[in-house]
C-alpha cells in the first residue's frame, strides 16, 4: 500500500453517501450488474441492493471483478424482503418506472435518504416494488425508443442525484460513521488480511496516518506481512 493509494482511499471515502442506494429488483444481465454497481461507485455509493437466488448471486460475484471492491452488494431471498427491509432502514422508496404516477425524473429531491429502485430486463419493476414505492420517475424520451438499457437508467438518474448532493454540499465533508469509516478504508487497502482477520473472528489492526498496518498482538506480524 502507498501513500498515494491510501490518499486515494481517503478522498474517496470522503465522498461517500451513506444515505443513497439502489435496488436491482431481479436485474439478471451480469454486464448490467457490474455496470449499475460501477456507477455506484462513481458517485461515492456505500452500499448497493439486488434481489436474486442460487446461480444467479454466483454469476453477479463473478461479474463484477473489481467492482465488488468498492461496493458492498446485499443480496436478499426476494423483492418483498428486499422492501421490507430498506423500509425498516428509513428509506425513502423511488421507482423508475413509466406510467401514469411518474414524474420526470429531476423533479424528485435526492438529497434526503433515498432509494433508487430499477427493475429487471425483460419485465421491468416488480409489481410489489411499483406498489411501495413513495415516487414514481421517468426519463423523458424524444425519438422512436420507449426504454433505455437499465444500467443507463440507473445511470442517468444518479449522476443527476449527485448534482443535487454536490449543490447541497453533501460532498463537503466526510458523512460516513468513523467506524465504517475506518472499517472500510482497512478493507480497500488489505482486502486479503481483512478476510483473514474475518475468517479468524479478530479485530482489524490500526492503521497508521500514512495507511500502514501498526503493529497488533492480536495479529501474526509475520503472517501479515506475507499478505500484503
Amino acid at each position: 500500500m502507498t501513500r498515494d493509494q491510501t490518499a486515494n482511499h481517503q478522498r474517496a471515502l470522503d465522498a461517500r453517501q451513506p444515505d443513497l442506494t439502489v435496488l436491482m429488483d431481479a436485474v439478471t444481465k451480469p454486464h448490467n450488474v457490474s455496470a449499475i454497481i460501477r456507477t455506484a461507485d462513481a458517485v461515492g455509493i456505500q452500499q448497493v441492493h439486488t434481489t436474486s437466488t442460487g446461480e444467479l448471486v454466483r454469476r453477479h460475484h463473478m461479474s463484477l471483478g473489481g467492482a465488488k471492491h468498492w461496493v458492498a452488494v446485499t443480496t436478499h431471498r426476494s423483492t418483498r424482503a428486499a422492501l421490507a427491509a430498506l423500509r425498516a432502514d428509513g428509506w425513502r422508496l423511488v421507482a423508475a418506472y413509466s406510467g401514469e404516477r411518474s414524474r420526470d425524473y429531476r423533479d424528485v429531491d435526492y438529497t434526503q435518504k433515498v432509494a433508487i429502485m430499477v427493475g429487471g430486463e425483460h419485465v421491468g419493476l416488480s409489481d410489489a416494488a411499483r406498489a411501495e414505492a413513495d415516487e414514481h420517475i421517468a426519463i423523458p424520451m424524444h425519438g422512436h425508443g420507449s426504454s433505455l438499457t437499465v444500467s443507463v437508467v440507473v445511470g442517468i438518474i444518479l449522476f443527476e442525484a449527485e448534482r443535487q448532493r454536490r449543490a447541497a454540499g453533501l460532498y463537503d465533508q466526510s458523512r460516513l460513521a468513523p467506524d465504517e469509516r475506518a472499517r472500510t478504508l482497512f478493507e480497500w487497502s488489505y482486502p486479503d488480511i481483512a478476510e483473514r482477520c474475518r475468517a479468524l473472528g479478530k479485530p482489524y489492526p490500526e492503521l497508521t496516518a500514512d495507511g500502514m498496518i501498526a503493529a497488533n498482538p492480536l495479529i501474526d506480524i509475520s503472517t501479515v506481512s506475507e499478505l500484503e
